[in-house]
């Protein structure tokens, strides 16, 4: 009897530091769990802050697009004054040879 006494008294004890095993493993557990979640936390603020600066990114793109049209535009009014300064400076030229001919007195 005694030493089925003992061996249940063993049995306990070793329940017993299972069950606080078993205790500790469920709050590492919870900590895992824990960590995962400010982890996915953290990869979902990382996505957010990778789209946003991918639209700022396609903003400058769109908006250096715009200059770029803006600045051929301009290249192209330069061509084109350039044309009629020209053009005036050959009529200028005529109109004063034909004006020439006259006389003043």
């Amino acid at each position: 009897a005694k030493e089925i006494k003992d061996l249940i008294g063993a049995s306990v004890d070793r329940v017993q530091a299972g069950t606080a095993l078993v205790g500790r493993a469920g709050a590492t557990i919870g900590e895992i769990v824990t960590n995962a979640q400010r982890m996915s936390d953290i990869i979902s603020g990382i996505r957010v802050a990778g789209a946003e600066q991918a639209q700022g990114i396609g903003e400058v793109n769109d908006a250096i697009a715009q200059l770029d049209r803006t600045t051929q535009q301009n290249a192209a009014l330069v061509e084109q004054s350039a044309a009629a300064a020209q053009s005036l400076s050959e009529q200028a030229q005529r109109l004063t040879e034909a004006v020439s001919v006259f006389q003043v007195r």
